[in-house]
């Protein structure tokens, strides 16, 4: 089965309104148009709004880094699922490494999100890999199973079109170490089999890879059968830098 790539760009705490609209004009004409692969980017909250202004027309997908399950209520310093909506964004990434290891985001916690955010129509890219420590020990698979059984544990199948799923070894994000190509493949492949033995449209999947992507490996990477596409954090906060990513191989 032939699966769309996806390109996208987590710029976590960096972008003030102004920097992210300025980022959207210079990047569009670098993309030109993108007829066989897919590109986000995913703002802090307080650029939502206008970078989704900024990118409307063009191919660009905007999203959140996160998200709360609830539709409202008293969480401080959250954003919902509708907000996110109303802002004019269509994604979120959800599990995000940052989020578990800094703010105790749990597998029950990303499958409530997911849920959320699915109900919401959003594109959700639910993320999940282990720790250096845990690749170590020979645990990879292992940590890798349980958190796909228990943030999926809510998923229905019939959403496929809109589930996302990135591997992201937490020991590879701005670190400057990748994955090689052979590891990140293996580790995919794992994915793609276990999604398969939860009942899921394994093949119809996309699945990400995250970690220290950049221009000069996206395409070793995405030569992968396994890798549908790239969650870039550093090398997405300069347009230039991004737009090699996203038009690898051209």
């Amino acid at each position: 089965m032939s699966r769309r790539p996806f390109l996208a760009g987590n710029w976590k705490m960096f972008k003030t309104g102004d920097q992210a609209v300025a980022f959207i004009e210079e990047f569009v004409p670098l993309i030109g148009d993108l007829t066989d692969r897919d590109a986000a980017l995913a703002v802090p909250a307080t650029a939502l709004q206008r970078a989704a202004d900024a990118a409307k027309g063009s191919p660009v997908i905007i999203g959140a880094q996160n998200l709360h399950w609830e539709n409202e209520g008293a969480f401080t310093g959250e954003i919902s699922a509708g907000m996110i909506v109303s802002a004019g964004a269509k994604m979120a990434i959800i599990g995000h490494s940052e989020r578990r290891q800094y703010f105790g985001d749990t597998d029950e916690w990303v499958s409530k999100k997911l849920s959320a955010a699915l109900a919401a129509g959003l594109l959700a890219v639910v993320c999940v890999g282990e720790t250096l420590a845990e690749r170590e020990s020979g645990r990879t698979f292992e940590v890798l199973a349980t958190q796909l059984k228990g943030s999926l544990a809510d998923f229905k199948a019939q959403d496929e079109k809109n589930l996302i799923l990135a591997y992201e070894p937490v020991w590879a994000i701005g670190t400057g170490k990748t994955a090689t190509k052979e590891e990140a493949q293996e580790t995919q492949a794992f994915i793609r089999k276990e999604l398969g033995s939860l009942g899921l449209p394994a093949e119809a999947i996309r699945i990400l890879y995250g970690g220290s992507v950049k221009p000069d490996n996206a395409q070793a990477l995405m030569a992968q059968p396994d890798i549908d596409g790239l969650l870039v954090g550093g090398a997405s906060l300069k347009a230039d830098s991004f737009a090699k990513i996203v038009k690898y191989g051209n």
